[in-house]
């Protein structure tokens, strides 16, 4: 699977300048901030994640992604005065990895969440670069280096880091190379990692996670990284781990009252349905039914529901209608139950019973995002658009910044010829995902849509004016 190859590119490009700027590179020790603000820092990430967002290898799955933000929120919400923003997100990758970039965002590949044998491991990892994120080790790793050196620098180390991860793309095996000594530069400094450790554990505790999860899941990456040196797991690379950080996370943790904390049920079935995916069909269908024949399974319902997702995958449709029939039996209340249901129906067409699931379960679980929008795209796939409309504009008083959202009121307004109408809804989706050029094209497509009343064109005349004008700072502070 391509890994980032946008990225790769980029760094390609980039390569001649950062060799110039890596060379007087200051120790990774140096404490200062280097005059990078929290806003530029912001932005900085924000730039990164325009790309990202746009790679296939980026995650957009509304259950898993909900679920990653919701821990990493738990975590964040326990950081010492408190942070800005994170956003959490996930990368499709076998790799195991995790990583943190400026601004807040931080990113979990799905092979570190099926590694992860407790929530608490998982939830170990998160503190730990949610962290980095709020001691600014990234800035204070570059010292004095300019904002336009750490920017060409930070599109270097992710190239590198995708192009070894994808041997089969020949500019990414070059760049691999090339970037070998800037990449170990770029690597977190032991002690920024201790420091890291110390926090990250202190908020595990008062999220009510067990500090002893992230202990266990680095003792085991420390493990897997002797037995398999030339192939240790991405983590490894930028986050520089030894026996005495083990030690020293032992020693504290061993300071603290014993807590044994069990599994959120959302942790099995999100893992079970990332599993589901995973090679190919017919595979992921033997393994679950390997494991229910030989009850080789802590939760039968976990494992029945990742069932059910592989065989509707192997388009086994009948069997997943079974293996849904099960779980409601096993009383297993979660709104990804509710989407499941759904999705078999949809795809046995019976939209009816689809969409009736869906309205039941947005009314159950109001808070469920990922079932809000199963719902409204069902109501879109059936036709139903004025009904799908009030749906967004519903939602989009409670979340105003909901770029997905955005998008689906665009398909409703395109389903319902209202041109001007979905243009402008387009062009705020594409605001919310960082996308401000490919704003001002859809607003420029809205004014000469030519099917608005005076005050919708004068409404799409402001909001261009507004954005045209953003777009000229930003080319400014670039230049």
């Amino acid at each position: 699977m391509r890994r980032f190859p946008r990225l790769i590119f980029l760094g390609a490009l980039l390569l001649a300048g950062a060799r110039a700027g890596a060379d007087g590179l200051p120790d990774l020790g140096e404490l200062e901030r280097v005059g990078l603000s929290p806003q530029t820092e912001r932005r900085l990430g924000e730039r990164y994640m325009q790309e990202i967002r746009r790679d296939p290898a980026y995650f957009d799955d509304p259950e898993v992604a909900a679920y990653i933000g919701q821990l990493g929120q738990r975590l964040a919400a326990h950081v010492e005065g408190g942070h800005p923003s994170f956003e959490f997100f996930v990368v499709k990758d076998a790799v195991l990895n995790a990583f943190a970039m400026p601004g807040g965002f931080i990113g979990v590949h799905t092979g570190l969440i099926l590694a992860a044998r407790s929530e608490s491991e998982l939830a170990g990892v998160l503190a730990h670069e949610i962290s980095h994120v709020t001691q600014s080790h990234l800035a204070r790793s570059f010292g004095k280096q300019s904002q336009a050196q750490l920017a060409t620098l930070l599109s270097l180390a992710v190239a590198a880091l995708a192009a070894r991860n994808n041997p089969d793309v020949a500019v990414g095996a070059a760049l691999a190379g090339q970037a070998a000594g800037i990449q170990q530069q770029l690597n977190y400094s032991r002690d920024f990692e201790r420091e890291a450790d110390r926090l990250g554990l202190g908020l595990m505790e008062q999220a009510g996670f067990d500090a002893r999860g992230m202990v266990s899941f680095f003792e085991r990456m420390l493990q897997f990284g002797r037995l398999y040196e030339n192939n240790a797991p991405g983590y490894l690379r930028t986050h520089p781990l030894t026996t005495e950080r083990i030690t020293d996370m032992e020693n504290r943790v061993a300071q603290r009252p014993y807590r044994q904390v069990a599994d959120s049920e959302e942790f099995g079935l999100v893992r079970a349905k990332l599993r589901a995916q995973e090679g190919a069909p017919a595979d992921a269908v033997a393994d679950f039914a390997t494991q229910l024949r030989e009850h080789k399974y802590l939760s039968e319902a976990v494992v029945r529901y990742g069932y059910a997702h592989a065989l509707l995958r192997h388009n086994r449709l009948a069997e997943a209608a079974a293996e849904v029939s099960i779980l409601r039996r096993l009383k297993l209340e979660s709104p990804l139950l509710e989407t499941l249901d759904a999705q078999v129906r949809m795809r046995r067409a019976d939209m009816q019973a689809a969409l009736q699931i869906l309205r039941a379960g947005a009314q159950r679980y109001p808070h469920a995002r990922a079932l809000t929008y199963a719902f409204i795209d069902a109501q879109l796939a059936a036709g139903d658009a004025p009904a799908a409309l009030a749906g967004t504009q519903r939602e989009l008083q409670l979340t105003p910044g909901d770029a997905r959202l955005f998008a689906m009121q665009a398909k409703a307004y395109a389903l319902m010829g209202k041109r001007l109408q979905q243009h402008r809804a387009q062009a705020e989706a594409y605001l919310l995902e960082g996308q401000l050029g490919a704003a001002v094209e859809q607003l420029e497509l809205a004014r000469k849509a030519g099917d608005g009343n005076f005050y919708e064109q004068s409404q799409v005349d402001a909001r261009l004016r507004e954005l045209k004008q953003r777009k000229a700072e930003e080319m400014r502070r670039r230049h």
